[in-house]
């Protein structure tokens, strides 16, 4: 059903969110308490971090579906870039650069005995690749919404793009760095738009002439966005990365007999 053709009084336009230091403490405020239910006396400086990363997001948000609506209407030519890796850095200290609004959220966490260095410390770096070619990525996509081009990036959503470093008994290991343990609130699951991919198998045509891919394992690339504010513009552009799922297809039968390791 179409329901769009039924709402009113539903617009971007509506959403209102002010860039001083009232407007930055009070959002804050309202995301610890709603959006992570956490209150004064069990807030870790964690939450703090992830209650202001809701408060950047807000407007970063309204920049980045105007600026959709903006290019869907116009038209605009578009750029797609697909690069296997993307390092992109730590997106809190970025956006807040972005949206020009650095000084207001450094008075609003001071005010609130809080310190934007060390909230910082909190965002794990996106394990989306550390080499030359991930920077580089990263370099297009600035200076795209920099021009104010309509440009999306493509790339994985790794789990795991990236390790960690340790030393144990004197001997440099290296060990998977689980960045994403606890979630990205910069980016934003399409499940909507999840695609199955399909390998091995093989062709059957029906007696139709239609064909068929059968006896294939399947699985789903589900799109996580991201957005990619310009410096000082109203232009903020997308950055989509597919993760990999396996499809969620659970049979009974096998259930019931025990057999919990082949049920899905």
């Amino acid at each position: 059903m179409d329901i769009s053709r039924t709402i009113r009084g539903i617009s971007i336009s509506g959403v209102q969110t002010g860039d001083k230091t009232e407007n930055i403490k009070d959002d804050l405020n309202r995301h610890l308490h709603t959006t992570l239910a956490k209150d004064f006396y069990v807030a870790t400086e964690r939450d703090y971090y992830m209650a202001l990363a809701n408060t950047i997001w807000e407007r970063l948000s309204t920049r980045w579906l105007r600026t959709q609506q903006q290019q869907y209407l116009s038209d605009r030519k578009r750029v797609y870039y697909l690069s296997l890796e993307f390092y992109m850095g730590r997106s809190l200290s970025n956006a807040i650069l972005n949206l020009g609004i650095s000084d207001s959220v450094q008075e609003a966490l001071y005010d609130l005995g809080l310190s934007l260095e060390d909230l910082e410390e909190y965002e794990s770096d996106a394990g989306l690749g550390n080499g030359g070619l991930g920077r580089l990525a990263a370099c297009f996509l600035d200076s795209m919404v920099n021009l104010n081009l309509a440009a999306t990036g493509y790339g994985i959503r790794y789990d795991y793009g990236v390790f960690a470093q340790a030393l144990r008994d004197g001997w440099q290991i290296e060990e998977p760095d689980d960045w994403l343990r606890y979630g990205n609130p910069w980016e934003r699951q399409r499940q909507e738009l999840a695609t199955p991919v399909h390998f091995y198998g093989h062709v059957q045509v029906d007696h139709e002439g239609r064909r068929r891919w059968v006896d294939c394992h399947t699985l789903f690339a589900v799109p996580y966005d991201t957005p990619i504010p310009g410096y000082m513009t109203n232009t903020c552009n997308t950055l989509r990365l597919w993760a990999c799922r396996a499809p969620r297809n659970f049979d009974f039968s096998i259930f019931n007999t025990g057999d919990y390791i082949n049920v899905s």
